[in-house]
């Protein structure tokens, strides 16, 4: 599940890195880029690898 996280904050910041060129989607890219770093903090403190 852990793996999973991680995942998918790779494919949030892929996707607001997309759309911060594209300007398509608007703010809603943003929320998606607060969280997946949100899930990469949780990641980090619960003490596990962010790799």
């Amino acid at each position: 599940m852990n793996s999973l996280l991680y995942i998918l904050a790779v494919i949030l910041i892929i996707g607001w890195a997309i759309g911060a060129f594209v300007y398509s989607v608007g703010g809603l890219i943003h929320i998606l880029l607060v969280i997946a770093i949100i899930a990469i903090i949780i990641g980090i403190i619960r003490g596990r690898s962010v790799i």
